[in-house]
């Protein structure tokens, strides 16, 4: 009975606190249509809820201490959607579905039954469709997917407007969970130093289709729908498409790893380009801070950029672990026809990933050239007092020149991280980043 009783009065002062938080919303001037229906979690912070054209839905749920809603935003059109510690930022449309530890940026949006997890931002005017589920993936602006798509673990650019913009077609997958159950499997689809710039060619990727991480796709290319592609395609404008063939079996042996170099390449240059977007954030971000782009939205965005580094290096080092047993099963199989070199690289990553993590977290400050990085926060500088604080207009507006020589700042970052990893595992040796 005393347990009862606990329980009555714990959900009473909760029903309270909840009755009251919604009231105060109401009086702020936020559109609430059925309020009963509401949830507000004890600790959400009314005062980072925007009073200005803020409109929340039946059957809608607001959880977190962290949780930023700008004004305009519009939740649940379509049905209940959830939100926890989410920053959203002005005129966003998260119509019906679940969203926690992620970013939305002006006038993007998600429509009917998305799921946006830990670790992903949906940058400006980045939308996704009904039933899209994406987790530790980064969206450039504009960028659109359409229905029916599992797109984790990734990274698009591309595209220069809402007219002109990177596409996923539905019923897409990118397969990010391997047979030999790791997970260090992003992709990146342009790269950062660019595509920062809104001034690339954009990526189409055809319904029905699938993307076997970890894949780099150059800007322009497009794969045909139907279409799985499994290989790195680093030449621009190029169409990828599959021929129907004989299908069949082979072998298969749990954990042996064929080929490691282009996994761990790939997850490096992701890396690195992850690293050059949190500078990016620090410095040209961080220009636009206005009403509209607050400080706490800016947080939000190094939040989820940072556990998406952390997401990346966790993976990578699981993946490492798994060699020595690699190593095993590669030599008990193939014998004398065992590659000497694939099982020094392995071993070399096995042994020396403590020395690799070290390097990677110590270089995620690494600033690049600052001589190039200024003289680019000068352009961007004048671009804001001649046309204020939008960021697609002022990135727009830059000059060809004055936007390589940002990409030349960003690429110099990247570089060097990556080039920093290779001394520690130079049996990888170097890579071609675009």
């Amino acid at each position: 009975m005393r347990l009862a009783r606990y329980f009555e009065s714990t959900q009473d002062l909760m029903q309270k606190q909840n009755i009251s938080k919604i009231e105060t919303l109401i009086a702020k001037g936020i559109r609430i249509s059925n309020p009963e229906s509401i949830e507000i979690g004890p600790d959400v912070d009314i005062s980072r809820v925007s009073s200005e054209g803020v409109v929340i839905h039946s059957g809608c749920k607001i959880f977190g201490c962290s949780t930023l809603i700008l004004q305009g935003t519009e939740l649940g059109r379509e049905g209940p959607a959830t939100i926890e510690n989410c920053q959203i930022g002005p005129n966003v449309q998260l119509k019906a579905g679940y969203y926690k530890d992620a970013v939305f940026l002006e006038k993007s949006g998600a429509g009917y039954g998305s799921r946006i997890r830990e670790g992903s931002i949906l940058e400006e005017g980045a939308s996704v469709s009904h039933a899209v589920d994406l987790k530790q993936t980064i969206l450039f602006p504009f960028v659109t997917l359409g229905s029916l798509i599992n797109f984790c673990d990734c990274l698009m650019a591309g595209g220069t407007s809402r007219r002109d913009h990177s596409e996923v077609g539905s019923s897409f997958i990118h397969f990010n969970y391997t047979p030999n159950q790791d997970k260090a499997t992003p992709s990146l689809m342009g790269d950062v130093p660019r595509g920062v710039m809104l001034n690339q060619r954009p990526i189409f990727l055809g319904g029905q289709g699938g993307l076997v991480g970890p894949c780099r796709l150059e800007f322009g290319t497009i794969t045909a729908a139907g279409t799985i592609c499994r290989k790195d395609q680093l030449k621009p404008d190029r169409l990828v498409y599959e021929r129907g063939g004989p299908g069949g079996n082979i072998p298969y042996y749990p954990g042996m790893y064929r080929t490691i170099k282009r996994i761990v390449q790939n997850n490096l240059i992701y890396i690195a380009n992850l690293m050059a977007l949190m500078q990016w954030y620090q410095h040209v971000r961080r220009r636009f801070i206005s009403d509209a782009f607050p400080e706490a939205l800016l947080n939000g965005l190094k939040e989820k950029l940072q556990m998406a580094i952390d997401e990346r290096i966790v993976r990578l080092e699981a993946f490492s672990r798994k060699m020595p047993d690699s190593i095993r099963i590669y030599q008990e199989t193939l014998k004398e026809d065992a590659s000497s070199l694939l099982i020094a690289q392995k071993k070399e990553i096995y042994d020396n990933f403590p020395k690799l993590k070290d390097i990677l977290n110590n270089l995620q400050d690494y600033p690049g050239d600052e001589r190039l990085r200024d003289r680019f926060l000068g352009s961007i500088t004048s671009g804001i007092q001649s046309a204020g604080k939008g960021y697609i207009v002022v990135i727009k507006g830059l000059k060809p020149q004055e936007s390589e020589i940002g990409t030349c700042w960003l690429l110099e970052i990247v570089d060097h991280v990556v080039g920093g990893a290779l001394k520690i595992i130079p049996s990888f040796g170097t890579v071609r980043n675009g």
